[in-house]
């Protein structure tokens, strides 16, 4: 794998820096450690049900150990996958971003060790009952079904241990603004606190619904529960929750891509404002999911669906940053022409390749989820397998490839061990574009054919004659996706237990063409953004929930499998 050198600073200085961040390394791996192993098992899961909607049920030979078949494997596939495996990784990859930015290690390590603890035995109490088939919900876990309460309890612990590293992040920054009054927040510190800021802003939904309707009526303390009023404490932090896990993949996009490049970031001001409207606007939209719901008017489900378009326009700034930024680098290296420069950018670097690869897939996603937040032709695919292509090129992809690009210099930093093997990377990289590319696009289309997600479709009497021929294709493109994921354990293992023993500085943080002293100095400050994230969630929201818990109607507990 090729480094890049920090300029005037020496592999032995890195290395020294390395030791003064060793508990906050040793914190970023472990997180690290859990994320990956929980893709792994989630991952799995996914190949078997692309699998038995071609008639090959791999979850019988498995059924003394998983009981709950088919649904039992959906529910851990989207449970690992959405939530355990990003939640862990932005988790460590914020803590490294933070600290390595501001240049100080956490304000609290305790607390930095109690965030990892309570995540972890939040996890592990949640396992228990989703291995013994006994939260099989799926990680939506809509009531009236009912898990066990231990599945609600452990969710809601791994929620509450995120919010401690805000707590840190905030307590770093004012050691840092003491010691630089005079100083912009750097770019990668910022982006992460806000990232913090807004996820624990929207995660205060999913708490109180576990808080105050689930756990009690898992316990029997109620005798039902609300699912209307559920679902709209869920979805006011389920939409939220994708920007969680896109903007740590930003992160990375915005302050080391361009550097990997070879360029500069192109805007640093711009940068900064995008983020800031993620905080204002990620959060008063949740109610796009919820247009075939009862029990919401329409014109709060009209309003939901402006300001969901209205959270676009930051992800057109990011669009535009950021590929301005990569022809800076193709041009710095020697490209010309319109689009010509676009050879000349490093695709021979691992990490650069599988995130410009997941850039590519995100925008076809991207235009995607402006037909899902449109009113009339969401109707269109609400429900269907056009769901979960689109999922798969979000979350599956722009965040997953991404990640994966960013381990590739981030654990050879962490371990001071080499790529054990580029060339597998960059394979790993494009087998997994194109297996997600011939995934997705045969489930969209598959979806606009009605066919139903969240479906056993292999255990149906009678398929669909027009879903016949796809869903082979289906099968072909998961498992393509195995092999890549295959690539990538065996290289990430064979770096950590045998690669070269050697110094490898960090990947710097890209510099900008436009830097923080083109912006007005109030970007940095976060008061009065604050100030209308929460004025504009009080808007969209108190007037349903005021309604909708004045008349609450107690539906008892359902258990269907």
């Amino acid at each position: 794998m090729a480094t890049v050198r920090v300029s005037g600073v020496s592999v032995a200085a890195e290395r020294a820096e390395v030791g003064v961040f060793a508990t906050e390394y040793r914190l970023t791996g472990l997180n690290l450690l859990i994320a990956f192993i929980a893709l792994a098992i989630g991952g799995l899961f996914g190949v078997m049900q692309a699998l038995q909607y071609n008639g090959i049920d791999l979850y019988k030979p498995i059924s003394p150990i998983l009981r709950g078949g088919y649904y039992q494997g959906l529910a851990l596939h989207g449970v690992l996958n959405v939530l355990v495996f990003t939640t862990f990784f932005i988790i460590g990859w914020l803590t490294f971003v933070t600290s390595r930015s501001l240049g100080i290690p956490l304000a609290s390590r305790t607390l930095g060790w109690t965030t990892f603890g309570v995540m972890t035995g939040g996890l592990l109490i949640a396992a228990l009952p989703l291995l013994l088939n006994n939260a099989t919900v799926l990680f939506t876990f809509y009531p009236p079904l009912k898990a066990d309460p231990l599945f609600y309890i452990g969710l809601t612990l791994v929620v509450v241990g995120t919010w401690l590293l805000l707590i840190n992040q905030v307590m770093m920054l004012r050691q840092w603004r003491a010691a630089n009054p005079a100083a912009r927040i750097p770019l990668p510190a910022f982006m992460a606190i806000v990232t913090m800021t807004m996820w624990v802003i929207c995660t205060f939904g999913v708490a109180t619904e576990m808080l105050f309707l689930l756990i009690p009526w898992s316990l029997g303390l109620v005798q039902g529960t609300d699912p209307v009023l559920a679902r709209t404490l869920f979805w006011f932090t389920g939409h939220p929750i994708v920007y969680f896990w896109l903007l740590p993949a930003y992160i990375s996009w915005y302050n080391f891509v361009p550097q990997q490049a070879g360029g500069r970031l192109f805007s640093d001001p711009m940068a900064r404002v995008s983020f800031i409207l993620f905080l204002i606007l990620s959060t008063p939209i949740g109610m796009h999911h919820q247009y075939t719901d009862p029990g919401i008017s329409e014109i709060w489900k009209l309003v939901h669906a402006i300001f969901t378009f209205g959270v676009f326009f930051p992800s057109l700034l990011t669009f535009f940053n950021v590929v301005a930024s990569l022809e800076n680098g193709g041009r710095a290296r020697g490209g010309k022409g319109w689009l010509v420069w676009v050879f000349n950018l490093p695709w021979r670097e691992p990490s650069f390749t599988t995130q410009a690869l997941a850039m590519i897939l995100f925008a076809f996603g991207g235009a995607g989820g402006l037909i899902n937040a449109s009113y009339n032709i969401n109707l269109v695919v609400h429900n269907t397998s056009w769901i979960s292509g689109h999922f798969h090129l979000t979350v599956g992809t722009a965040v997953t490839l991404s990640f994966m690009g960013i381990t590739y210099w981030l654990v050879p930093h962490l371990t001071g061990r080499r790529l054990w093997s580029p060339t597998m990377a960059l394979v790993q990289a494009w087998t997994w574009f194109v297996g997600m590319g011939i995934f997705s696009h045969w489930m969209h289309t598959l979806g606009l054919l009605s066919m139903p997600r969240r479906t056993a479709i292999g255990a149906m009497r009678e398929l669909h004659p027009e879903w016949e021929p796809l869903l082979p294709i289906i099968a072909v493109g998961a498992l393509i996706m195995f092999v890549s994921a295959i690539l990538y354990y065996l290289n990430i293992v064979l770096t950590i237990t045998a690669g070269k023993k050697d110094a490898v500085p960090m990947v710097p943080f890209a510099r900008a063409v436009s830097g923080p002293e083109d912006g007005p100095r109030w970007l940095d400050n976060f008061k009065p953004w604050l100030a209308i994230a929460f004025a504009l969630i009080v808007v969209n929201y108190t007037p349903t929930l005021i309604r909708l818990v004045s008349e609450m109607q107690f539906i008892p507990g359902i258990r269907s499998w």
